[in-house]
């Protein structure tokens, strides 16, 4: 336990911490002494995370059933996945897919206001799957 140290930033009004994210693994790497230091009075260091989310939705009777789906920080990695899902679906059911970008920030509640689709994917006659960007 590290004892608690007054912030210079911010005149002394807030306490510093030491933020624990990845403490195991750092420690393990060596790296423990690179811990963040956070201030709670101040608004800290910015962590925002970029998420891409992938889903494939199979029409069913005239309603969509929710399909395979994941979520992955890279969005290639997203676009391969979702076309693998695409391949492996039924095209008697019109699978479709689509990719939704997201930004989380580390400690708050996810919104909807951080979650955009950018791409839509469907098979087309040949079982090639094909990616159309959707505007704002």
């Amino acid at each position: 336990m590290t004892s608690p140290v007054r912030c210079t930033a911010c005149d002394g009004r807030g306490w510093k911490i030491v933020t624990r994210r990845g403490q195991v693994a750092a420690t393990i790497l060596g790296a423990a002494a690179s811990s963040l230091e956070e201030c709670l009075y101040c608004d800290g260091a910015e962590s925002l995370v970029e998420m891409f989310e992938w889903e494939v939705f199979l029409t069913a009777d005239g309603t969509e059933e929710f399909g395979p789906c994941g979520t992955t920080s890279n969005q290639a990695t997203a676009m391969d996945e979702l076309r693998k899902a695409l391949r492996r679906a039924d095209p008697a059911r019109r699978p479709w897919g689509r990719i939704t970008h997201r930004v989380y920030e580390f400690g708050a509640v996810p919104d909807d206001w951080s979650r955009r689709v950018i791409f839509r994917a469907c098979l087309d006659g040949a079982g090639q799957v094909r990616f159309v960007r959707v505007d704002r």
